[in-house]
């Protein structure tokens, strides 16, 4: 199977190169040139294996250059039980299998994706990933070093460092909007340990970290300059389809599990709600639908940076509107990269016209396609004061902690459902720990902010009786490393600077 360039047919190369290099010349998104499909056969045939094994299977359907075995081994190694854990003390009624899956009704299930090293749903896809780039350099017999490049709203930054630390052939330079993360998320990156990670903070809001970082990558100085020190640029965002790739397999998954519980009977549909920033988790599903997964609407949910939930009901993406920080950070973002992924497949693999939408949100901000072709999704908001009524509500009535991200998610499935009579089953992401995010979740919970994010940690462990994931209960006190900020015009020479360069 070969990938092709979002924005150019012309540019065609196996997974491998995809992988290694995260992003096209061109500035698109790789893309296989054709979905796989997943027979039922083929998806009965997973259910009685382990995570590891099935992750193993649905990746050599898009990693066509990867053999089995090499991807096996990969999935072992990143979905070890010593990685993937519930922390001790903390009373599980559910099964964990690098993800957990927890039912509150019929209607509601919950896929628990934050069991892993950083206590986020990112954990998934980036401590695979460190196993798939190396594998691809050695297929490509490429010998500079993969210098990773990432920008991130909270989450991606430090599973990405944490997943790259200290791989043999690799460095790793973050940078996160300065103010716009969590003290949890900010402290987990500037304490990173490794001698090939960097970290700094934007001047600015998610979108000009990734704005910055993606114009890096295509700077024909910057990338000559690294060639000349035997570098080269690649991606842990969602940009780089081998971050994506591995987030597909968590919905068959859930799938099947659903399955084996008699909660769905094979081969009926689901509904999938995502709480998404940069549309990758929620592109995730929607490339496992296409593939054949009975998957019947996607629930798309945003917090008051709202520009998919407009997108979705009009087909017209504006991101020009007020930036705002709310209590879910990973969401604060209102250019969704993804969404190029989006526009390929909705356009018929239309290059011309994807790169024409994209030079139309840069260049005036805006772009329209026809909101017929958005017909799987449904969009839905909600601002800080429904997502921590939608926290003490979960916790209330089930026992049940949800961090502000996936409180945004129920808030949009409940919605939903209110408004259709839809009842469907619906599968949820969760994508964090409520611990990494305990100011906003106490205060939810109780109404009493605390003064800092430990003071909340430690209340909120025991207002709910539930013990924190030792890598949170363990930040503080640990030696900070990076407390540099960077301009938004200065990623380039900041990189390079991190990187050693």
């Amino acid at each position: 199977m070969n990938y092709v360039s979002t924005r150019s047919a012309a540019v065609r190369v196996p997974s491998a190169h995809a992988i290694a290099n995260g992003i096209a010349p061109d500035g698109g998104l790789y893309t296989p040139e054709a979905l796989p499909q997943f027979s039922p056969d083929f998806l009965r045939s997973l259910a009685p294996l382990s995570y590891a094994e099935r992750a193993a299977k649905i990746l050599a359907c898009f990693l066509t250059d990867f053999t089995e075995p090499e991807l096996l081994a990969a999935a072992r190694a990143a979905y070890a039980p010593d990685r993937f854990c519930y922390p001790e003390g903390y009373a599980a009624d559910v099964p964990l299998d690098a993800v957990a899956l927890k039912s509150l009704s019929d209607t509601e299930h919950v896929l628990e994706l934050y069991w892993g090293p950083t206590a986020a749903f990112k954990d998934m896809a980036l401590q695979i990933l460190p196993h798939l780039l190396t594998a691809s350099l050695r297929k490509l017999g490429e010998t500079r070093t993969a210098c990773i490049l990432v920008a991130t709203s909270g989450d991606t930054g430090k599973a990405a460092l944490e997943g790259f630390r200290d791989v043999p052939g690799t460095k790793i330079a973050v940078f996160y909007p300065n103010d716009g993360v969590s003290d949890v998320q900010k402290l987990q990156m500037v304490t990173q340990e490794g001698a090939n990670v960097g970290v700094s903070a934007v001047s600015g809001n998610f979108d000009d970290a990734q704005t910055g970082v993606k114009r890096v990558f295509t700077d024909p100085a910057i990338r000559r300059t690294l060639d000349g020190h035997g570098c080269f640029f690649s991606s842990a965002n969602s940009i780089n389809f081998g971050r994506l790739a591995p987030q597909i397999v968590y919905y068959v998954s859930a799938y099947l599990d659903l399955c084996a519980r008699g909660a769905v009977r094979f081969g009926d549909p689901v509904n999938v709600c995502v709480p998404t920033g940069n549309f990758g988790n929620i592109l995730a599903a929607y490339i496992a639908k296409k593939a054949g997964l009975p998957i019947a609407r996607l629930l798309c949910a945003s917090n008051a940076n709202n520009v998919l939930t407009d997108f979705l009901a009009t087909g017209v993406y504006d991101r020009r509107r007020p930036f705002h920080k709310t209590l879910s950070p990973s969401m604060d973002i209102l250019i969704s990269s993804n969404v190029e992924r989006l526009l390929y497949y909705i356009s018929g693999s239309d290059t011309e016209f994807v790169a024409a939408c994209q030079r139309s949100l840069s260049e005036e901000g805006h772009f329209a396609v026809d909101p017929s072709r958005l017909a799987d999704f449904r969009g839905f908001f909600c601002d800080d004061t429904a997502t921590k009524q939608t926290i003490r509500e979960v916790f209330t009535d089930s026992r049940y902690l949800i961090d502000p991200h996936t409180a945004v998610g129920m808030h949009a499935s409940r919605r939903y459902r209110a408004e259709t009579g839809d009842r469907t089953p619906c599968i949820l992401a969760s994508t964090a720990s409520a611990f990494k995010f305990c100011a906003g979740v106490l205060d939810a919970l109780t109404g009493k902010p605390a003064e800092n994010d430990f003071d909340a940690l430690a209340a909120l462990s025991r207002v709910t009786g539930q013990p924190a994931p030792k890598p949170l209960s363990s930040l503080d006190g640990k030696r900070v490393r990076f407390e540099g900020v960077t301009a938004k015009e200065a990623i380039g020479e900041t990189a390079l600077r991190l990187l050693g360069i």
